[in-house]
C-alpha cells in the first residue's frame, strides 16, 4: 500500500524538518567554546552539507523509482 505524495508535500515535509532544527538560543554572558574559536561554523558546513546532499539524493532516487514504476505500468 504505497503513498504517491505530490512535489507540493514533499518540499512542504522537507521545510518543515529544516525549521524544526533551527535551534532557538537563549542569551548567555559569554560564548561556549565552540563559538569561541569559531570551529562551530565548521561543523554546521559539514552538517548543512550532508544535509542537502541526502536530500539531493533522495530527490533523484525518488525521480529514477518514479521513471521505473512508469515503465513497469506501460509494459502490463
Amino acid at each position: 500500500m504505497g503513498q504517491t505524495f505530490s512535489m507540493k508535500n514533499k518540499i512542504i515535509f522537507l521545510l518543515l524538518m529544516v525549521f524544526h532544527f533551527v535551534p532557538i538560543y537563549a542569551q548567555n554572558a559569554e560564548p561556549d567554546f565552540m563559538r569561541s574559536v569559531g570551529k562551530i561554523y565548521v561543523v554546521v558546513a559539514t552538517i548543512a552539507s550532508i544535509f542537502i546532499g541526502i536530500v539531493i539524493l533522495l530527490f533523484l532516487l525518488e525521480r529514477r523509482i518514479s521513471k521505473l514504476e512508469k515503465q513497469l505500468n506501460n509494459h502490463e
